[in-house]
């Protein structure tokens, strides 16, 4: 981004971004996958809709100016929403540790999938990813999710005590993979 562009941002949204960048800046564990999918994600912001979006300043521009006009005001948000998400994605990318998912290991770790068992009997898979590619529905969860940071250090037979916002729960370790 040229220092034009962060003029024509706006001090407010230029101290989001920066705040923004440097909240980021812990490591973020991510698969190879997910590492991969962040990376089409920023090339296509950074050379798709950066272009299009500036195209549609310039046109808002050319209708009407830039006082009271509508079409310019919403250019101008959705381009600073794709800058701060171009930024996100680079704080990401550059804090990047990949996932080891071929290590095998008896205990819990990030990147193991691990079947459960509730109190009930019910058995349920997870799979300890980093927070930034978490899905839940899909059985990935964050390893800083409650469930996560229970299940970190157990090994199979092991009982893990979840503090969940619907109370306390019990997790049976049954196997890991």
């Amino acid at each position: 981004m040229a220092l034009t562009d962060l003029v024509e941002l706006g001090e407010e949204a230029v101290f989001f971004l920066l705040c923004r960048g440097m909240m980021m800046a812990q490591p973020t564990y991510l698969t190879k996958e997910g590492l991969e999918r962040l990376k089409e994600e920023r090339d296509h912001l950074f050379t798709v809709r950066r272009h299009g979006v500036a195209e549609r300043i310039q046109r808002a521009k050319e209708m009407g100016g830039t006082v009271d006009n509508a079409e310019y005001e919403e250019a101008k948000n959705d381009q600073a929403y794709i800058e701060g998400r171009i930024l996100t994605l680079d704080t990401l990318i550059t804090n990047a540790r990949l996932i080891d998912e071929e290590a095998s290991s008896d205990v819990v770790r990030i990147g193991s999938t691990v079947e459960v068992e509730d109190d009930k009997g019910r058995k349920r898979q997870y799979k300890l990813i980093g927070s930034a590619e978490a899905d839940p529905s899909q059985g990935s969860i964050s390893y800083v999710s409650p469930i996560g940071k229970a299940l970190l250090g157990k090994r199979p037979g092991d009982v893990a005590d979840v503090s969940a916002p619907a109370g306390q729960i019990q997790l049976k370790v049954v196997s890991i993979s």
